[in-house]
């Protein structure tokens, strides 16, 4: 399989060898660590995990393409959805996005926030990369006046104190160090990292701890079946901790998650029996996550399910959930193509943004696989476009 990714420069296969020198020496001290930890630190180890090292993600050069790398259009829907939320949330409102990405969403956000005249009180960034903090803030303060580039600040955590206003995060849910479980005998097991005899890793199983196992229980008994023998999937028992910390302080506003993912009986499909756990690289997806360390975008879908359960359990009632393409069309896409379209005469630049649409919406691209949800509290109405609550499919969940 290795064979036919991209071959990685030397210095790439150093930087990896940091990371996989670092595991090896923490299973030798303290025996196979869970597959989430490993997860966690091939994303997030400092100064060498793949989100905190410096190499590009984002885009043609990187390793795989978000919507809002595509273009202004998705950016600029998401603040047609939001703009009157903040407008009636008052001046002291703010808009908080999770994972800033390369700044390519808040440069156009803010812009149509600005335009709109519906400019947040302050553009939160809780970016945990200090390379992504730089190179948003050096891009956000080349693209915008300085008067829009101030209300800009980074923060190291979510907000510790009660807030108005509204949290976005895409393509932010996948990439949480996700717990791989097993079903043998009846039981539940959890995929650990290990090392072979030759000090290679390898994955192997242990009995589930309670919280593993009571996560894996509560869906078996949700969904009316029991996994089979051999099943393995993935599973987020700490979801409804991880709502409760980044959004427990919003007093009043909205939250909107756009990723890819599935409801829950759909996610658990007894065919797929390995789960949905991939590896990206260079714009190569593939299945073996141990493959140099630290290289590699880790990802698995999303349950909507157990997303929109970890809301509730937070106090958000679920507003919506519709596929990307209905979210993006009820907010105003085919406007937001026609402002792009009319102000250029270059035709490359009309044909980019056709197929800009297309990628973000045609159900075989990322208008039915990737998904919206949007959660709200302490609001008295919602004031979201009237095609996107007919569109909601929230019995779906």
């Amino acid at each position: 399989m290795h064979s036919r990714l991209p071959e990685p420069s030397a210095e790439e296969r150093a930087h990896s060898d940091l990371l996989l020198q670092h595991v090896r020496e923490h299973i030798a001290a303290h025996g196979p660590m869970p597959f989430s930890q490993f997860m966690g630190r091939c994303l997030y180890a400092p100064g060498l995990g793949y989100y905190s090292a410096g190499k590009t993600k984002f885009g043609e050069a990187g390793d795989f393409v978000t919507a809002p790398e595509l273009g202004e259009l998705f950016a600029c829907c998401v603040a047609n959805v939001v703009a009157p939320v903040l407008d009636m949330l008052g001046e002291q409102a703010n808009f908080l996005e999770l994972g800033g990405g390369s700044g390519a969403f808040a440069e156009v956000a803010l812009k149509a926030f600005a335009a709109a005249g519906s400019l947040p009180h302050r553009y939160l960034i809780l970016e945990p990369s200090a390379d992504l903090r730089e190179r948003q803030r050096e891009r956000l303060a080349a693209a915008l006046p300085a008067e829009i580039n101030e209300r800009v600040r980074w923060l190291d955590g979510p907000p510790d104190h009660g807030w108005r206003g509204v949290l976005f995060a895409n393509e932010v849910i996948d990439a949480l160090p996700t717990t791989r479980i097993a079903m043998k005998g009846g039981e539940v097991y959890e995929e650990y990292v290990a090392l072979d005899g030759e000090g290679r890793l390898m994955r192997v199983d242990r009995p589930a701890d309670a919280l593993v196992a009571g996560a894996v229980r509560h869906v078996e008994r949700d969904l009316g079946v029991e996994f089979a023998d051999g099943y393995r999937s993935e599973i987020l028992p700490q979801l409804p901790y991880w709502m409760q910390a980044v959004a427990g302080t919003l007093e009043a506003g909205m939250l909107l998650f756009v990723d890819y993912g599935y409801v829950r009986r759909e996610f658990y499909q007894p065919e797929r029996r390995d789960g949905t756990l991939m590896a990206h690289y260079r714009h190569h997806a593939h299945g073996d996550p141990l493959w140099l360390p630290g290289l590699n975008d880790l990802t698995a879908s999303v349950d909507f399910t157990a997303l929109a359960e970890a809301g509730n359990s937070a106090s958000f009632g679920v507003a919506a959930y519709l596929p990307q393409a209905q979210f993006l069309i009820a907010s105003g896409l085919q406007e937001a193509f026609g402002n792009a379209h009319a102000r250029t005469d270059d035709e490359a630049v009309r044909y980019r943004l056709a197929q800009e649409v297309k990628r973000l919406t045609l159900p075989d691209r990322m208008g039915e696989r990737f998904q919206a949800m949007l959660f709200a509290r302490g609001l008295d109405m919602l004031p979201l476009p009237a095609e996107l609550l007919a569109s909601d499919q929230g019995e779906r969940l």
